[in-house]
């Protein structure tokens, strides 16, 4: 895999994943909804930079094990393709029909300004199956010949561009896109297409070699 191909395929991968339902996109609506356009943003940017500090530990980690070790790869890769299999198969046999449970689960904080930044970056760093998923997802799109640490961080910095910018799309569309997320049939829709995408990558990720 080139360095183009393999940007190409994680921009598709990582923006449909970033435009699926979930808790990072439910503390945004409902913030924006409830609180105003400043308090999301302010979760927004902490989610964000949630992803930047498992994005830097994840490349640092991985960067150095990839390098140095042939069974660490191997390992990895098992692990990380079980994973995304399993995650896809579960959205595909059960794709869900709203994400209200998800919604519900995001609490309100008293405070305004900066407890909305400190609300999001926990929210993210706090919610280890974003370390799980980076380990499982990022370094299948590590190109041969390229430096596992650096690229593997490139990879996130891209996905936190992505989640910026979808951020800003849902506080400037808080409601029609509430609405349009609140219909069963765009949830399932998303879920089994992220699913597909899991599946398929799990097991591009199974035949991978280094």
């Amino acid at each position: 895999m080139t360095v183009t191909q393999s940007l190409l395929a994680y921009t598709f991968a990582a923006g449909l994943l970033t435009i699926t339902p979930g808790l990072d996109t439910a503390l945004v609506l409902r913030t924006a909804a409830v609180e105003g356009a400043k308090c999301a943003a302010l979760a927004g940017l902490g989610i964000v930079a949630g992803c930047l500090v498992w994005g830097a530990s994840v490349a640092l980690g991985l960067g150095a094990l990839l390098t140095a070790s042939q069974l660490a790869f191997t390992v990895l890769k098992g692990a990380g393709a079980l994973y995304l299999l399993w995650l896809g198969i579960q959205m595909l046999a059960r794709p869900r029909s709203n994400f209200a449970a998800v919604a519900g689960t995001v609490g309100q904080m008293p405070d305004r300004g900066t407890g909305w930044l400190r609300r999001g970056l926990l929210t993210n760093l706090l919610n280890p199956k974003v370390g799980v998923f980076y380990v499982s997802f990022l370094p299948q799109f590590l190109p041969a010949h390229v430096a596992a640490a650096a690229y593997i961080l490139l990879l996130a910095v891209l996905h936190a561009m992505m989640g910026l910018a979808w951020f800003a799309a849902l506080i400037l569309g808080t409601r029609p896109l509430t609405r349009l997320l609140q219909r069963p049939r765009t949830v399932r829709m998303l879920d089994r297409t992220a699913g597909l995408v899991f599946v398929c990558f799990g097991v591009r990720l199974a035949l991978a070699r280094r």
